[in-house]
């Protein structure tokens, strides 16, 4: 668990740079329309939004409240794999090292057998 704890703050720290560089030297609008031109940058929008959907799926089926789960898939739309890195370091550090309570979330029961 500690290497992805390591792993989720390298992720958060990387994408933070990203984001930062892209909103000080980057133009969205420009950029973007050029990116969806281009066949490449087709697949890779499409994997992102399928990589969204599938962490979204996650997230909506682990919290206990659905409002909590739809403000952090809104958070994740926003600033992309930024505040995803942060969602899965959060649920390290709250599953106390446990995998099934990671992965399981509100769907755990202390009954499980589950473990680090």
């Amino acid at each position: 668990m500690k290497l992805a704890k390591i792993l989720t703050i390298f992720g958060a720290l990387a994408m933070g740079w990203a984001l930062f560089h892209g909103f000080t030297k980057g133009d969205l609008r420009a950029e973007g329309s050029l990116i969806g031109s281009m066949p490449w940058g087709v697949v890779s929008l499409v994997d992102v939004y399928v990589g969204f959907f599938l962490f979204s799926g996650w997230v909506i089926y682990r919290e206990k409240s659905i409002l909590i789960a739809l403000l952090w898939v809104i958070s994740f739309l926003v600033l992309g794999n930024f505040v995803t890195s942060i969602y899965a370091l959060l649920a390290l550090f709250h599953s106390s090292g446990n995998w099934k309570k990671f992965w399981l979330g509100k769907n755990y029961r202390v009954t499980d057998q589950g473990g680090a």
